[in-house]
């Protein structure tokens, strides 16, 4: 009896829900059509108290493209997203130069701040390519991986540059020379650099206490409805890697989805069973071998337990005078698009 006046209970509640939804939307909208013809097909309106969109923007640097990231600010600004979250190489960085790290983090942050939604971190490997520079990040951003929760939707914002200083110096000393043969060469030559070669240039590191803490968070928000995560190089792809293994085996009950950037080329992956999406850029160097190598914006509406992502061209998103705001149709947003034939 007991279990059935629970049953009871909660059709009561659902149907009490259901008429001060409808009310609501009754409230909401007002007509003049009398009689039982309308000239639309239904008002069941695609709003929900639980329904929010945030917007995402990849690399903007190994070079960035003069104008292309404030552009898309202004573009996220009329597409008002809730939040932006932006998934790393946020700075050319390489640098042990605290002023000249101040510079290009103050040029940032005076772009990024010209949105109307707050902009959410999440560190490259130009951001945090050395000691001093992951000490500059947490002097100015307070931690280098990070959680949050909205609208009882769990946020994982993680570090994949987390390596021990030992290695970090080597890696840095490594991409340095890198740096210093694609300048001289083009990027061609990239690929004859030690740096290209090791296991960190494309696969992300997941320190043990990294993976720890996100366990602890996942095991500690078992209720939300989804769970995303950011990430700027992809933690999977390295052979015997444990530490990111460890979190996506505390994700498989729920269901969660993964971004990523670093490749600067848009890429979508099923991963058991869930979408992981490496993103292209948003103003970083362009790639015209690489297919989907375009500046873009991503937006993720949440409604209920449903996800929908949609990707947008910068080339696409024009503003109410049918131009692309601060006269990027100026600019190019796709080198496949813009390159001379030889």
């Amino acid at each position: 009896m007991l279990n059935l006046n629970v049953k009871i209970a909660a059709i009561a509640l659902l149907a009490i829900l259901i008429v001060v939804a409808c009310s609501r939307q009754a409230a909401d909208f007002e007509h003049a059509v009398a009689g039982p013809a309308t000239p639309w097909n239904h008002t069941n309106f695609d709003a929900a108290d639980d329904k929010f969109t945030f917007a995402i923007f990849s690399d903007l640097t190994g070079g960035e493209r003069e104008g292309i990231f404030e552009v898309a600010v202004a573009q996220l600004s009329i597409l008002r997203p809730e939040f932006i979250i932006g998934v790393g190489d946020l700075i050319e960085g390489g640098t042990t130069d605290r002023q000249q790290l101040s510079k290009e983090w103050e040029s940032f942050d005076a772009r990024a701040d010209k949105a109307r939604a707050p902009v959410f971190h999440v560190g490259g490997n130009h951001d945090l390519t050395n000691m001093v520079m992951r000490d500059f990040w947490l002097e100015r951003f307070g931690a280098r991986y990070y959680h949050f929760v909205y609208k009882k939707v769990l946020f994982l914002i993680l570090d994949t540059e987390d390596n021990t200083p030992e290695r970090m110096q080597e890696i840095y000393l490594s991409r340095a020379e890198s740096i210093r043969v694609t300048d001289a060469e083009g990027w061609g030559a990239f690929s004859t650099t030690e740096y290209a070669q090791m296991p960190e240039q494309k696969s992300g590191n997941i320190g043990i206490e990294q993976s720890d803490y996100f366990q602890k968070v996942i095991a500690s928000n078992p209720d939300v409805r989804w769970t995303f995560l950011f990430m700027h190089k992809a933690a999977w792809t390295r052979d015997g890697e444990q530490n990111f293994a460890a979190i996506e085996k505390s994700l498989s009950e729920r269901p969660y989805t993964l971004f990523h950037g670093h490749i600067h080329a848009y890429e979508y992956e099923k991963r058991h069973g869930r979408d992981y999406i490496r993103l292209g850029t948003t103003g970083g160097v362009q790639f015209v071998e690489k297919e989907l190598s375009i500046d873009h914006v991503t937006l993720v509406t949440v409604a209920a337990d449903q996800v929908d992502i949609a990707n947008l061209r910068m080339s696409g998103i024009f503003d109410r005078t049918g131009r692309i705001p601060l006269r990027g149709e100026e600019l190019c947003f796709s080198a496949a698009e813009c390159s001379s034939p030889d």
